[in-house]
């Protein structure tokens, strides 16, 4: 039992990282400046060397598997992923609140994580820290920028809150392996980083004159921790898969 808690946690955090990964690498190429082209790209890279560390510790625990097989060859429906990094990329305002907001929420996940009982996920969170640091420092820049830029920049970040903002509950919503995993005291309870989550997002909004966002009377969309995705993932997944499936035994 505590060896299947412990791959749906890993695989949860896995999928995560990978596919907030493919959707940012969808901007390599097509970003406003060439730095920030780069800088969009490198962040990706290191969220898909985070889902590669836990995709490795992941296959341990299920025989066969891989981490190109637990990467490549599941369906739909096996991926934990919270709905917020599916989401599609939008303009660039919609990219960097998406960002902001699953890596401030990654900040504090992995800084707690640190202490897991599990030391090979204490491990991951301690090295993965270092790389979120930088995701988040660079992403609230990019939120102040636009949203106290022109006024243009601001009304897209304001369109940008009003497409993401119903899918950042999840976050805060353990699934069951979520719970089971913090009694054996290898996970994070979700609900007490919440505060501090919604803590900076309004330092940040208010820096970046943007109205804080509310709760009250939001219907905060869910399921994908448990398998049940929006209609992007399986086009994600289409693209994502194309060159496992076509040559299989494809390895990274």
């Amino acid at each position: 039992m505590t060896k299947e808690i412990i791959y749906n946690y890993t695989l949860h955090l896995a999928d995560n990282a990978l596919i907030l990964a493919q959707r940012n690498s969808e901007w390599c190429g097509h970003g406003p400046i060439l730095e920030q082209d780069i800088a969009i790209t490198n962040i990706s890279l290191d969220l898909i060397g985070q889902a590669r560390s836990l995709y490795q510790y992941a296959a341990e625990g299920c025989e066969g598997a891989t981490e190109d097989t637990l990467a490549y060859l599941r369906d739909v429906r096996a991926y934990k992923n919270c709905l917020l990094v599916e989401q599609p990329n939008g303009d660039w305002a919609q990219t960097i609140l998406r960002q902001f907001f699953f890596s401030t929420y990654q900040y504090f996940l992995y800084q707690r994580l640190q202490q897991s009982a599990d030391a090979t996920l204490a491990a991951i969170a301690e090295k993965s820290l270092k790389e979120v640091t930088y995701h988040v420092r660079w992403s609230s820049e990019w939120v102040i920028r636009l949203g106290d830029g022109t006024g243009e920049s601001h009304n897209r970040m304001l369109n940008a809150l009003d497409e993401l903002w119903a899918f950042t509950g999840e976050l805060f919503t353990p699934a069951g392996y979520e719970m089971e995993a913090v009694k054996l005291g290898i996970g994070v309870d979700v609900n007490e980083i919440k505060g501090e989550w919604e803590q900076r997002v309004n330092e940040i909004f208010a820096e970046a004159t943007l109205p804080s966002p509310t709760t009250e009377g939001v219907w905060m969309q869910a399921g994908g921790k448990t398998g049940v995705h929006t209609e992007h993932m399986g086009f994600i997944l289409a693209e994502m898969q194309s060159m496992q499936r076509a040559y299989p035994g494809c390895e990274w």
